[in-house]
């Protein structure tokens, strides 16, 4: 059911926990299926230096989040946003169709904690993009 990609971050997922006083907080869920899942990132000019998750979910759910965080690690902000659920499916060689929403929680935690970093720094893009 899941690639080998897929179980890898399941079982051993990247960038696990969350950051003290993080620059930024997104937290998303799904009420159809109970995910939740909460990124925080670590921004030093435009850049995301850290980025940590926190998920309550299923294995697709805890992989998605490991991978968005490994993707957005190193780039800017804008690049970050450019992130998209199918480019989190994509790095973790797919997901089944029933488990795409899971992805779509990862984009969105991606963006609402972008989001926040920019609301908190009074930025005129704080909408997420």
């Amino acid at each position: 059911m899941y690639s080998e990609r897929v179980m890898d971050h399941f079982m051993n997922p990247r960038n696990m926990g969350e950051i003290p006083d993080a620059d930024g907080v997104g937290e998303v869920g799904n009420p159809a299926c109970g995910d939740i899942m909460r990124i925080t990132l670590r921004i030093e000019g435009d850049r995301i230096v850290d980025a940590k998750f926190k998920t309550f979910g299923c294995a697709a759910a805890i992989a998605s989040s490991s991978m968005a965080t490994e993707l957005i690690r190193g780039k800017t902000l804008d690049e970050a946003l450019a992130v998209t659920n199918k480019a989190v499916a994509e790095a973790l060689e797919g997901l089944p169709p029933q488990k795409l929403h899971c992805s779509v929680l990862a984009e969105e935690g991606i963006r609402k904690a972008i989001a926040d970093y920019r609301a908190r720094h009074g930025s005129p893009e704080a909408s997420g993009g």
